[in-house]
């Protein structure tokens, strides 16, 4: 089977070697925007197109936002590092690469749960050791709603993920770089529509 990033999924596992998961600051990403932007579930399928940028939505968003976008400062960005690091080690999970930058923080991390869980729970940690540490009011929000998260079903395709987290994303999108490495949309994409044409015909027979 292939699963929504055109990534081969094996039956047999339940959950995929890895997940790759994006995590941003409030106000930093909004749809309408020229870096384009998923649904407002926060998820889009391989392949699909994005929301493509549209001045008017960016202005309508912004107008929307209750407060001013959160950019992490070097103290911030170090203590919400240190409490996605704690979360994993607390609860078990492998945390292969984390890069925790000024609006997002990207992380490639191993579980047996859903991603949803683990972004969730990163968001949550790092939330309230910044509080305690003072760094943000209760009543500002810090990350956005949502988060974006990539299943890794290989052992390449892990290593794709924690290079690009660890050295490559000043560089270039995930997208771009797992495309760069082999792992690009029009291949991946030409499989999945194989397998589900031959599904088809499997069924029809």
């Amino acid at each position: 089977m292939i699963d929504d990033y055109g990534f081969d999924e094996f039956e047999t596992n339940d959950f995929p070697l890895a997940y790759f998961i994006t995590i941003r600051t409030y106000g930093t990403w909004l749809h309408g925007d020229s870096r384009m932007s998923v649904d407002t579930h926060g998820w889009n399928k391989y392949g699909t197109p994005k929301i493509r940028p549209k001045l008017e939505l960016a202005e309508r968003m912004e107008l929307n936002m209750k407060q001013e976008p959160v950019i992490f400062d070097a103290e911030q960005r170090k203590i919400a590092d240190e409490a996605i690091r704690e979360l994993c080690s607390d609860r078990g999970y492998d945390l292969k690469a984390l890069n925790v930058r000024t609006n997002h923080a990207h992380s490639v991390v191993s579980a047996q749960l859903e991603p949803e869980r683990i972004a969730d729970a990163m968001k949550a940690r790092a939330t309230k050791k910044l509080r305690e540490r003072g760094l943000f009011p209760p009543e500002k929000k810090i990350w956005s709603r949502g988060r974006s998260r990539r299943r890794l079903w290989k052992p390449k395709h892990v290593d794709a993920a924690i290079r690009y987290t660890l050295y490559c994303q000043d560089k270039r999108s995930f997208d771009e770089w797992m495309a760069a490495n082999g792992y690009g949309p029009g291949k991946m994409q030409k499989r999945a529509r194989s397998k589900r044409a031959r599904s088809q015909r499997e069924r029809d027979d």
